[in-house]
């Protein structure tokens, strides 16, 4: 896949390769699952639901009909499930039997997963590759428009853009509100590949949730969904665009491991994993509530090796493919976070700085634009010279929307009109209240 500029791609760009590694099974066999896990996770619904009919089967597990009527008919045989006759006229219609019942309530004390079928884990390492986020190429062009509107310095934008390319871990640090944070979770905008993401991953017996509605963002995959359709992509996959999860002073070391929740006993996935084929950036380096140092040791294997060993507990593990785009966002200083012989190993480090005069002057009129009232040069003139000069305060991106926005809430509560916009007088007000003086009265 690659990319060359960001016009939108349809969103089942690559989906021909992705129907022939990942079809819609026909036979449980070619679920590559166990007929023991599907036909425990039958019961669960049905547990769950109470009655299902083939239609509401194939929509909660993401199965086809066929796969389903070999499942059923195996369940059956066993004397877990019964027909209980049609639906209106639709179709028969599936609950427990008293060993059903059974085997359902003995399945929920092994695992609590109630969902989509999951996809088996030797495949998903073979779909992680397939649609690798370093397979696409960033020029000089996409860069450009993906940036544009964002006052950016050309030098900054040219040292971002190879950095995409590299397949290499990133730093980005500088002093606060220098807009790292903003500029990192604008690199997605780069990419716009559809990639499909698994509902849930089975590794032997255990059911690892990956799809997460907060980071998986769906698209609509052109796929018929019929009860019988033998053809195109498993239904156990979502068509989404690339993933970005962002990470901050929340983060601790479990977070990027597989964790069992023993109340609802089921496995959550780390956040590197549902950040897969997509970027992930771990903001506020250095104030997490684990040490850098610490945190620092996790990446060094997944770095080097592109693989990330995942623990599940009682002695097992799980090689995964370590494919994404590692973003280290921090306003410290990086030499006192890590030492070199680790820094060496993150391929680049950008530095963002504060702003000339003419750039913090083209961020205040696009929050003028923003807010609705009007671009006065005289007054941007007075908050660089006298405000920032005149406390010796560096220009930074996010002082025009604070400042401007602080001074448009005194605007309201004076009962002022907006269209008038703000004051010297209600600009200064602003001011002292958004900065620490220690010498206020």
């Amino acid at each position: 896949m690659q990319i060359a500029s960001v016009r939108q791609a349809s969103p089942a760009a690559g989906g021909t390769g992705i129907a022939r590694l990942a079809p819609q099974p026909r036979t449980v066999a070619e679920t590559g699952l166990a007929d023991n896990l599907l036909g425990d996770l039958i019961c669960k619904h049905l547990h769950d639901a109470g009655v299902l009919d083939m239609q509401r089967l194939v929509e909660r597990l993401a199965l086809t009909g066929s796969v389903l009527d070999e499942l059923l008919a195996f369940l059956r045989k066993d004397g877990r499930i019964e027909v209980l006759g049609q639906s209106g006229g639709q179709g028969l219609r599936y609950g427990l039997t008293d060993r059903g019942r059974s085997a359902a309530k003995d399945a929920l004390l092994r695992s609590g997963y109630i969902g989509p079928a999951p996809f088996p884990v030797e495949r998903y390492r073979e779909l992680l590759s397939a649609q690798s986020v370093h397979q696409s190429r960033v020029d000089a062009q996409a860069m450009r428009d993906a940036f544009d509107g964002v006052v950016l310095r050309e030098e900054l934008l040219d040292e971002l853009g190879p950095a995409m390319n590299s397949g290499r871990a990133m730093m980005i640090y500088g002093p606060a509100g220098t807009g790292k944070t903003y500029i990192s979770q604008r690199l997605i905008k780069l990419f716009h590949e559809a990639v499909w993401i698994p509902h849930a991953i089975a590794i032997n017996e255990a059911v690892i949730e990956i799809f997460d509605p907060q980071v998986h963002k769906p698209l609509p995959s052109g796929e018929p969904r019929s009860l019988r359709l033998d053809e195109g992509i498993d239904r156990r996959l979502v068509c989404c665009r690339r993933p970005i999860v962002i990470t901050g002073g929340e983060l601790t070391l479990d977070m990027l491991d597989i964790r069992f929740d023993p109340y609802a006993r089921q496995y959550q996935a780390p956040l590197q994993l549902k950040a897969s084929n997509g970027i992930f950036i771990i903001d506020d380096l250095g104030r997490q509530r684990v040490a850098p140092v610490d945190l620092f040791n996790r990446w060094i294997v997944p770095m080097e090796e592109k693989k990330d060993y995942l623990n599940l507990g009682g002695g097992r593990h799980c090689e995964l493919p370590f494919d994404l785009i590692l973003v280290f966002s921090t306003n410290l200083n990086p030499l006192e976070l890590a030492d070199e012989a680790f820094l060496r190993r993150i391929g680049y480090k950008l530095h963002f700085g504060y702003l000339r005069p003419d750039e913090y002057q083209r961020i205040w009129q696009q929050e003028c634009e923003k807010l609705g009232i009007p671009f006065d040069p005289a007054l941007v003139e007075y908050a660089i010279e006298r405000l920032h000069h005149g406390e010796q305060r560096p220009l930074a991106p996010c002082h025009p929307r604070d400042l401007l926005g602080m001074a448009m809430d005194r605007q309201r509560y004076l009962g002022l009109d907006d269209a008038e916009g703000p004051s010297p007088k209600t600009l200064a007000w602003a001011w002292r209240n958004y900065f620490v003086s220690l010498n206020a009265n």
